[in-house]
């Protein structure tokens, strides 16, 4: 087992006992007011300077690289002009296309007819899966615009149900599980000169597989003449990366192609030049997902970036474009620092010197950054420095917001997956001031699954408040990313293909074995809990491991993944059809049998992520093998349970360790 010694309390030095400190209450956990603070925000560089303009305290600042002035909102408005012009004419361009009962209209000209429902117009498809957040795509010029059009009125009508009305009615939505009938989409592009409106020729038969594909990652070229597509098969194993004429909706090429025998996930379009002449496309090819450089004919360039670690995203051309800046976790695995990058050489230097989470803001000279960052033993700083990483300037260096407060302890380490070779990174929190020799009842929170990583070299390692509280109130909270979450590369990631849930409890078993290590932890009185994938871990591990976990608190758990969506579950899973015998592995209906001890499960009425169907169904078999299990609904929620509930459900759950845990 290797530490590495990133120790919030070494860094606070608490000197006072617990007695004169205060605890965090429960109004608190819901409150901003203890995270911390920027004195300054907002911060943008003057075109063609290295000024740098800002607001503090509600005024308007500018930085000119020796003295600080404040400015009237106009000034500042006009110093930045260039920049905000573009954004400008993209917020008009916003306001030009409308949604009017499922229809589209732009310029308030009826474009394309919908209903919102099973005709959907303009809006995310593929239920937001590979990056997709918007349905709208304007051209650079602004004269044209793509859309999407998903026809789901093939896909069942799934019944929720609102209880709110006098008689209970159902709210029906569209949703295609795993292994039945998906959604339909396509791609429009309406020329706003002359009124016409195309579809893109994406499909190349009329075949069902064809009109399945996922149409991803929409970008427009620079000429304004083609619109760039990342399309997907629905075994999501084969990529096609298409380029179409914007006026004719026909194919024109197709640029490149990826194929993996477990998936593909193209999450990023196409990054264009300056120039145009040339753009960028992020890929896992290789294992880790770097950026490669192509020509607009699909021939390659050359791969930019490489190594075992990750380019997290993309941050912006330099003036010239012969660099560009990213971020990556290349130093830091935990952290996420920002780079410049050589196009043409590939040399990677590092511009965010400390240890930490890093988001910047870059002059579009290249001289000089604002640099906001935070880690495990510093709450909130922004810097700005130059490309060498001197200092220039502090804008703050923001107070540790608990300062008085009875500090848990943060650490960062890491140990030996299952596999006894990959390093697997946990934050555990210890209570203040703990006796020695005593035991302490321990929490295992859990997530696990794709597109997470929760430990992070930031502020309170990535926990919250809540964390924090439990500690304060005599827990260990511990935390472990295990295989299969994100940001340490494809194998990494998609080692538990087929076979979910199995690996990551081997792995998350490795972090009990640790936690049974160390000597003020109560074996004896350990518990687990998560939310949705979380949720489906905690009741996995609870019933694997009755011997183990005491408690278990899973919240709107998924229990068979066959009731599970169609573009997650069968990227993870593939179809029930292909895949029945890791279906029946990773469902828990039959493992209700094995429940001992407590488990309380929590889920939404009106989930449309995790539909009720899941734990409702895992009551019943509970009840079929005579298993006592705890319940509870909350009305009128969906996935997660937010606003004042949000406190309801912390006290719900903390309440549960204290009568059956602690």
């Amino acid at each position: 087992m290797k530490k590495i010694l990133l120790t919030l309390a070494a860094v606070l030095c608490a000197a006072t006992m617990m007695a004169q400190e205060k605890l965090l209450q429960w109004d608190q956990l819901m409150s901003r007011e203890l995270y911390p603070g920027a004195d300054a925000s907002g911060f943008v560089f003057v075109p063609g300077s290295g000024k740098v303009t800002y607001v503090k305290d509600g005024e308007c600042y500018l930085f000119d690289g020796k003295k600080e002035v404040k400015l009237s909102e106009k000034e500042v408005e006009k110093m930045r002009q260039p920049v905000l012009d573009g954004r400008k004419e993209a917020r008009e361009a916003d306001k030009r296309a409308q949604l009017r009962d499922g229809n589209l209209y732009v310029d308030d000209r009826l474009v394309a007819e919908g209903d919102g429902y099973n005709i959907v117009l303009g809006e995310s498809v593929h239920r937001n899966e590979f990056g997709i957040n918007g349905g709208l795509f304007w051209s650079p010029s602004h004269n044209r615009l793509a859309f999407y059009r998903m026809d789901q009125s093939m896909v069942k009508d799934y019944p929720l149900v609102n209880t709110k009305a006098r008689e209970a009615e159902t709210m029906p939505i569209k949703y295609p599980m795993a292994g039945m009938k998906s959604h339909e989409v396509e791609v429009g592009v309406y020329d706003c000169a002359t009124g016409h409106l195309v579809y893109l020729q994406t499909r190349r038969d009329t075949t069902v597989h064809e009109r399945e594909m996922y149409l991803t990652n929409i970008a427009w070229g620079p000429d304004d003449q083609h619109v760039y597509i990342a399309k997907v098969n629905r075994e999501q194993n084969h990529m096609w990366l298409e380029r179409y004429n914007a006026v004719s909706g026909a194919l024109e090429a197709v640029l490149f192609e990826e194929e993996n025998p477990r998936y593909v996930e193209p999450c990023e379009p196409m990054i264009f030049t300056p120039k145009g002449d040339q753009f960028l496309w992020f890929s896992m090819r290789d294992g880790y997902k770097h950026l490669y450089l192509y020509n607009l004919d699909g021939s390659l360039v050359r791969q930019v970036t490489s190594g075992e670690y990750e380019v997290e995203g993309f941050i912006q051309f330099d003036s010239k474009g012969e660099n560009i800046f990213v971020y990556a976790n290349k130093d830091n695995l935990a952290g996420r620092a920002a780079y410049r990058v050589n196009l043409k050489k590939g040399t990677m230097e590092r511009l965010t010197s400390a240890s930490g989470t890093h988001t910047v803001v870059i002059n579009p000279d290249g001289d000089n950054l604002v640099d906001v960052w935070s880690s495990v033993s510093i709450p909130r700083r922004a810097d700005l420095r130059d490309m060498k990483g001197n200092l220039l300037k502090t804008f703050y260096n923001a107070d540790n917001p608990l300062k008085g407060y009875a500090m848990p302890e943060v650490t960062i380490g890491t140990i030996k997956a299952a596999d006894g070779v990959t390093d697997l990174y946990y934050r555990l929190i210890t209570p203040p001031h703990m006796k020695k020799g005593a035991k302490y009842p321990t929490l295992v929170y859990v997530y696990g699954g794709p597109h997470s990583q929760l430990v992070t070299d930031s502020w309170l390692g990535g926990g919250n408040l809540y964390f924090m509280f439990l500690a304060q109130q005599g827990y260990v909270v511990f935390t472990l990313d295990n295989r299969g979450t994100d940001n340490r590369g494809f194998e990494f990631e998609s080692c538990t293909h087929r076979r979910l849930g199995e690996i990551e409890m081997a792995d998350q078993m490795k972090g009990v074995n640790f936690l049974k290590g160390l000597p003020y932890v109560d074996v004896n009185r350990m518990g687990v809990e998560g939310w949705s994938f979380g949720g489906f871990m905690t009741i996995t591990m609870k019933l694997a491991h009755p011997e183990v976990f005491k408690v278990g608190c899973a919240g709107g758990p998924v229990i068979d993944w066959k009731w599970y969506e169609i573009m997650y579950g069968e990227r993870y899973m593939d179809t029930p059809q292909e895949n029945p015998t890791g279906y029946k592995s990773a469902s828990l209906l039959d493992k209700a049998k094995d429940l001992e001890g407590r488990l309380l499960v929590i889920h939404g009425c009106e989930d449309n992520t995790v539909v009720w169907q899941h734990s409702l169904e895992f009551i019943e078999r509970c009840i079929n093998n005579y298993r006592q299990v705890d319940y509870f609904v909350y009305p009128h929620h969906e996935h997660n349970v937010l606003g004042r509930e949000r406190l309801h459900l912390y006290q719900k759950m903390f309440q549960y360790y204290e009568d059956h845990l602690k």
